[in-house]
Parts: C-alpha cells; sequence; structure tokens
C-alpha cells in the first residue's frame, strides 16, 4: 500500500506558496527534545535508604530464578528499548529549505515531467549550462523535503546534475557539507536513506573519469560533520530470524546502508580515508586488502 503524502501545518496545500517568514524552529535542532530532570535527592544528605530486615536477605534454596518468578509486576524493572533514547529521537524539519522557496518563486530551472510509467523533470536549460555553485547546494538542501513534489524535484534534480556534470561537482563540494549534515541531523529514517543513497552516487559520480576518485578524496576532511550520526544508527538492522525483508530491494534497512556507505567512502576516500571513519566509527572494519 502507497504511504501517503506528507503535508506540513505551514503548506496546507502543494498549490500554495509556503510563508517561510512564519516558520519556526530550526531543521535538526534539540530544543524540542524533552528533558528529564534530575533527582536531587540522589545528590543531597537527606536521601534515605532503608534498612534490610532478616527476612529480606535470600535464604536457602532461593536462587535467582526462583526469586524472579516471586517478584510481582510492579517490582519488575522494565528494560528501556534502545530507540527510546533521546539520541534516536527525530529531530524538527520544518519547511524551510531554500530549495522550496526557490522553487515556489519560480527560479529553478524544473518541472515535473508526467510521464506513462516514471514522472521525470524537465530542465528547462542544458544542465552542462548550468551554475553548480548556485544551483547543486539548492538541491542539496532540499533532501530533507518529505513532501511532495519538492522532495521528488530536489532528488532526481540531484541524480541529474552529478551525472551529467559530474565534472563541475568537485568544486563545490565544501558547499554541500552544510545541507547535507543539516539533513542528518533531522535524524528521520527516510531522509537519512535519502541522503546515504546521494552520497553513495557522489562519491563515485568521478570514478570512470581521469583523476578519479578526486571526490572521495575531497570528502574526508569533513567526516567530522558527516559521520557521527551515521554512527548512532549503524546498528539499526532488522533482524528478522527467517523472515523475508521486503525492504532489501530497495536498500531500506539502516544499519546495512550505512555500512555499505562507509565503504564507499574507504574505497574511494584515498589511504587517509580508513583512519579517520575509524576514528569517527570506532566499529567500522576495513574492506581494502592491505
Amino acid at each position: 500500500m502507497r504511504e501517503p503524502t506528507i503535508t506540513n501545518r505551514e503548506t496546507g496545500s502543494c498549490f500554495d506558496s509556503t510563508a517561510i517568514d512564519k516558520v519556526k524552529g530550526r531543521a535538526g535542532g534539540h530544543e524540542s527534545l524533552p528533558t528529564r530532570e534530575p533527582d536531587v535527592s540522589a545528590f543531597s544528605l537527606s536521601r534515605k535508604t532503608q534498612r534490610i530486615t532478616p527476612s529480606g536477605f535470600m535464604r536457602k534454596g532461593t536462587g535467582a530464578s526462583t526469586f524472579e518468578a516471586e517478584l510481582t509486576d510492579e517490582k519488575k524493572i522494565s528494560k528501556t528499548r534502545i530507540k527510546d533514547f533521546p539520541a534516536y529521537a527525530e529531530r524538527p524539519n520544518p519547511p524551510n529549505t531554500e530549495f522550496r522557496r526557490f522553487y515556489e518563486r519560480g527560479d529553478l530551472p524544473v518541472q515535473v515531467d508526467h510521464g506513462g510509467v516514471h514522472n521525470r523533470i524537465a530542465w528547462k536549460v542544458g544542465i552542462e549550462k548550468l551554475d553548480f555553485h548556485h544551483y547543486l547546494p539548492i538541491f542539496f538542501d532540499g533532501l530533507r523535503e518529505l513532501e511532495e513534489p519538492y522532495c521528488f524535484l530536489a532528488t532526481q534534480g540531484v541524480y541529474d546534475m552529478m551525472s551529467e556534470g559530474f565534472n563541475k561537482v568537485l568544486p563545490v563540494i565544501p558547499q554541500l557539507i552544510i545541507p547535507i549534515k543539516t539533513a542528518l541531523n533531522t535524524r528521520k529514517k527516510k531522509v537519512i536513506v535519502k541522503v546515504l543513497k546521494v552520497l553513495q552516487c557522489l562519491v563515485t559520480a568521478d570514478a570512470g573519469a581521469e583523476g578519479q576518485n578526486l571526490i572521495g578524496q575531497a570528502l574526508v576532511p569533513y567526516y567530522r560533520q558527516i559521520l557521527p550520526v551515521l554512527n548512532i544508527f549503524i546498528r539499526q538492522t532488522e533482524n528478522l530470524g527467517d523472515g523475508i525483508d521486503y525492504g532489501q530491494q530497495k536498500k531500506e534497512n539502516l544499519g546495512e546502508l550505512i555500512m555499505e556507505t562507509l565503504e564507499y567512502f574507504e574505497i574511494h576516500g584515498g589511504e587517509d580515508a580508513f583512519i579517520n571513519i575509524k576514528y569517527l566509527v570506532p566499529t567500522y572494519q576495513s574492506v581494502v586488502l592491505s
């Protein structure tokens, strides 16, 4: 079943322009996370402990299994799920991207070409004539969009620009780091999966050209902005036992996709890639034969 389209309250409709000036919040911000108040009594001299009576100790024949069986449901401590920790919580993702603002203003030379089977992007100008320093960061900023048509246009536009003008991508790498970091900091699974697939395509964009792997080597100094979020979700794998993972074909398994992306970084990042990945993701193991 197809998932419903996510519509932000600020937009109302895809035909209405977004009031970006009224959108509050910062993408990937920590302000909205629930805060836990510390137990003040634990650090004060007024904390009282209950004295254990002789009958409270274990007796002969009362092992761990028997003792646990006698515990009531109120006394059992419920284990906190790993997804309940604040580090895994989703961050705000307000609809205030530069891509949305430029597209609604009519400044982007793209429109949706509704084909018979799949939609495509109809470029009003040849991709080789575009100023990548201006347009490519805008399209990368739209990767955190989840609402149509912005989501499709930004994602497909990035792929088209990297495939047609791969020789113009290398000088723009420093301008792409902040949009990539912002999208990953939202910690939404759909956004992270989308960004990881784009990163795999980015490091291999110039693999077949002269001076290959220059893009992968140019990303090495920026691992400190990209990899911390990947280190958090690297263990988010699906343990289905003997079940079938139907999302495997679409590469939606987050843990496996992160490992695959790190392997791309090491293979195409040069000799300094592994030590920088290992510094930020300690559990990563090299796949390059020495």
